[in-house]
């Protein structure tokens, strides 16, 4: 459980704001890795703020950059640098708590800022809203090019997910998803092959009339003469 930097009351896990002190809290990035400030080699500007984002090494696996705004402390992160994150940062979870998830989403803060489509750090582009995984409650905004955005607070709510089990839970809900895929395409599979043992039972279209066959159009001449 994250605490108040000022006063150790518990923190909710996507709070900024501390409930019994008011203070403000930044993300304790200093207690995953060692990191040093420095100004990016490309301009990427804040989403919310509209001010350049500071670029943040977090020395995992050697060289590994985020940017984050000094002002409302949103994170970015290139693809699957969220992922390498949360991977190396959590570990040893070796269950799932249904309980826990649900309760880390009802205390969950109101969201503070209103629903609206915000724009790519890098290309300025409206970036996607998309669900974070199985219950973490999350909606983070995708650039399917440049990467991942987060509200401040939202890390240690996903931090907080993954304690719990929501990766798991994730890799259960996908793997659900390609069994209902792999039964689905054998079923059409089947359904395709009992139409052709169908057809093989009598005979096929496209095969080519015996000689021994009637002239189909021989005959109707034949009927027609007799009208005549």
């Amino acid at each position: 459980m994250a605490r108040c930097s000022n006063c150790k009351a518990p923190l909710s896990p996507a709070s900024l704001i501390c409930g019994y002190c008011g203070n403000r809290n930044d993300i304790d990035l200093r207690g995953i890795h060692y990191y040093t400030t420095h100004e990016s080699d490309t301009p990427r500007t804040c989403p919310r703020c509209n001010i350049r984002l500071k670029s943040l090494d977090l020395k995992l696996h050697n060289r590994f950059l985020i940017e984050r705004c000094k002002q409302c402390m949103g994170l970015f992160f290139d693809p699957g640098e969220l992922e390498a994150l949360l991977e190396a940062t959590v570990s040893n979870v070796s269950g799932i708590d249904p309980v826990g998830l649900k309760a880390i989403n009802e205390k969950r803060p109101l969201n503070q800022y209103p629903i609206s489509y915000i724009k790519c750090p890098v290309c300025q582009q409206l970036m996607h809203r998309v669900n974070f995984g199985a219950k973490s409650g999350v909606v983070v905004d995708r650039c399917k090019n440049h990467g991942v955005w987060l509200d401040g607070g939202e890390l240690r709510h996903l931090f907080e997910w993954m304690k719990l089990g929501g990766k798991l839970l994730e890799q259960e809900r996908q793997e659900q998803r390609r069994k209902e895929r792999e039964q689905l395409e054998k079923e059409q599979r089947r359904k395709l092959k009992g139409y052709d043992d169908e057809s093989s039972a009598f005979g096929s279209f496209s095969e080519p009339l015996r000689q021994s066959d009637p002239d189909l159009f021989s005959i109707i001449l034949k009927a027609f003469r007799l009208f005549l």
